[in-house]
């Protein structure tokens, strides 16, 4: 998948992974983790989630990154508004850094965004990163997530469907496929699965599951 099918959709506005209210999910069960005050949080392929707000409001830091420039402005608008958030903005290793002591944002590749960069971490949230790629890709995804962030843990939202029902993204991705690229690294616990209205969400018979992974000693 490539950078231009992303940068199209959010320049055409075709973003229906966009929620407008913070994760439900995220907002029940996030608290599983255990962090203490001031934890910082990562946020991979960020696009201009509301979570974003909700994580700094419960007392936390947030680090993100996104390939969109786009996404990125509605988001600094957005934290500008709920917090009056004034940003220091650089440039290193082809990644856009706009940095405040609540928040650091990193905008370009993903890929390109180093261990050094990202810093030191005490979760991740995934609730739209792993689903949006291709199959071809989750695996150089995690991977890098896992180098760069020092297995930190991880609260992890997934999506199923039949993915013959639909092209994606998002993409349908099995309990076995999230077993195989973290197991390694993570003791992996489902705290939920739900079923989701099907007129709202892609594919045939869409299923979220949320997920806590537990670096292993």
């Amino acid at each position: 998948m490539q950078h231009e099918f992303w940068h199209q959709r959010w320049q055409e506005n075709r973003i229906g992974f966009h929620q407008f209210r913070p994760s439900p999910l995220l907002v029940e069960y996030f608290n599983c983790l255990e962090l203490h005050a001031n934890a910082r949080v990562f946020v991979p392929l960020s696009g201009k989630t509301l979570d974003i707000s909700w994580l700094i409001q419960q007392g936390f830091r947030v680090v993100a990154v996104e390939l969109s420039q786009i996404a990125v402005t509605a988001l600094i608008e957005q934290l500008t508004t709920n917090f009056n958030f004034d940003f220091k903005i650089s440039e290193e290793n082809n990644l856009i850094h706009y940095s405040h002591p609540k928040i650091d944002i990193f905008v370009g590749d993903f890929f390109d965004l180093t261990q050094k960069q990202l810093g030191q971490i005490d979760a991740i949230y995934d609730r739209a990163a792993l689903i949006a790629l291709p199959k071809e890709m989750r695996q150089r995804y995690t991977q890098h997530l896992i180098h760069i962030s020092q297995a930190a843990p991880q609260f992890l939202i997934s999506y199923e469907y039949d993915q013959n029902s639909f092209e994606g993204p998002p993409f349908s991705v099995e309990p076995t496929e999230i077993e195989h690229l973290y197991d390694h690294d993570y003791d992996i616990k489902c705290l939920k699965e739900q079923y989701v209205d099907a007129q709202q969400n892609k594919g045939d018979n869409p299923l979220s599951k949320v997920w806590r992974l537990n670096p292993k000693k």
